[in-house]
């Protein structure tokens, strides 16, 4: 990150929240599928680590929507390296087509890989990644790492779509490698005292114990799908899936709903990046 840039982001939160905002819709399929996205820098005096891919391609005759959210830790060049990288090599796996879990898998393990070999110029730091790649319209995959989000509102349902991946909830794995968790008065658990998630791309000091592997949940999609909510954990902290569903519920474009979620949250005190997708369905 230049100074410049780091100059203007501190700037900007000093006169206020600073939002990225950005929208876009699907251009073909029986489902009408729409998105708006909204990034806010947080408190801290560094440039916003959080990243995002918000996008519809077409390849092979298929439309794929692809959206993420990228919760980078100690600098923001892991989660940029992933906002270019990660779903080139997802789509690139020869089993997308046929099995995309067992290609998103080897994707994220390969994509984990290039981080450490580049560590000298990624540096030391990480990110946690939600992903979510939506097939024609009509299948959705999730995948993650961390505790970024996907949340799903389908038939009056709200299904969280991903696993928050805290050190308290794989102590076991963690002290079998050789680690241990902390749990300080005030603090949340820690991963040898460091990083409060349990996975994460990148972080070369403290991978023997973190691991890249991915939850994957998968989800058709239907005239009854509503919306899909993607966010990182600056947003989470301090709203429920639910109190997060029944607000964007309330407001049709998905764009309008991604803004007020994030400045939402910025209203309840969240000190941390946050960053919004919001995904909304039509039949």
């Amino acid at each position: 990150m230049d100074k410049m840039r780091f100059l203007r982001s501190c700037c900007s939160w000093l006169a206020g929240p600073s939002l990225t905002v950005g929208k876009g819709r699907n251009s073909q399929g029986r489902i009408r599928v729409s998105y708006g996205f909204s990034l806010l820098k947080g408190a801290a005096a560094h440039p916003i680590e959080d990243y995002h891919v918000a996008k519809f391609i077409h390849i092979r005759g298929q439309e794929l929507g692809l959206f993420a959210v990228f919760d980078g830790h100690l600098g923001d060049s892991v989660p940029a390296y992933l906002e270019k990288h990660l779903f080139a090599n997802i789509i690139n796996e020869e089993e997308f087509w046929t099995h995309p879990d067992i290609a998103i898998r080897r994707a994220y393990e390969k994509t984990d890989n290039e981080i450490l070999s580049q560590s000298r110029d990624l540096g030391r730091g990480g990110s946690t990644a939600v992903t979510a790649v939506l097939v024609n319209g009509t299948k959705l995959w999730i995948a993650n790492i961390g505790d970024s989000r996907a949340v799903l509102a389908k038939s009056g349902e709200i299904i969280q779509m991903s696993t928050d991946h805290e050190p308290d909830s794989e102590r076991e794995r963690i002290e079998t490698r050789g680690g241990f968790v902390s749990n300080m008065p005030g603090d949340v658990a820690r991963v040898n005292g460091q990083l409060a998630v349990s996975r994460a791309f990148g972080d070369k000091n403290l991978k023997t114990l973190l691991s890249s592997d991915p939850d994957i949940q998968v989800e058709d999609t239907s005239s009854e799908t509503e919306l899909l909510i993607l966010a990182s954990d600056g947003l989470w902290k301090v709203m429920s899936n639910e109190e997060a569903v029944n607000l964007a519920r309330k407001i049709k474009n998905p764009l309008a709903a991604a803004k007020q979620l994030t400045l939402e949250a910025f209203n309840r005190d969240s000190k941390d990046d946050i960053s919004c997708i919001v995904v909304r369905f039509k039949g």
